[in-house]
């Protein structure tokens, strides 16, 4: 199997062009488990493996991978933002001390009510964030 394949067909069934840096951004992202990356981790592990990519670049990929459903993006406050491979129903554990995400199995949260979205608008998903401290 060639090195670049599975990213290349994961970039060519969502519809986008393998350009070189995309394909060596979905190379590191999608080769192995799945994982919550920021931008930022992601441009640091791109400049370990010597892929030269601007932070930019890294944002952009990301936010196409996003739009075309290869990511999830879960917002945890207005200046962070992760990107999670795992494109399933499911929920996270924030953990504040040290920025830590991980999944809740959809099976482990029950969200029964939801309200009616606002006139005109629809809901497309749900996404809850659980944020944990350690015990005093």
């Amino acid at each position: 199997m060639r090195p670049y394949s599975h990213a290349l067909d994961k970039l060519r069934t969502a519809g986008l062009r393998p350009t070189r840096q995309r394909l060596a951004l979905a190379k590191l992202l999608f080769e192995g488990e799945d994982r919550h990356i920021t931008a930022e981790s992601l441009h640091g592990e791109a400049l370990d493996n010597n892929i030269r990519v601007s932070l930019a670049t890294v944002y952009n990929a990301l936010h196409q991978f996003t739009e075309c459903g290869l990511l999830r993006e879960i917002v945890v406050d207005a200046s962070r933002s992760y990107f999670d491979t795992n494109t399933t129903e499911h929920h996270h554990f924030f953990y504040e001390h040290n920025g830590k995400l991980i999944d809740i199995p959809s099976e482990r949260m029950l969200v029964c009510e939801v309200p009616d979205p606002p006139e005109g608008m629809s809901i497309r998903r749900v996404d809850v964030v659980v944020r944990v401290q350690e015990a005093a």
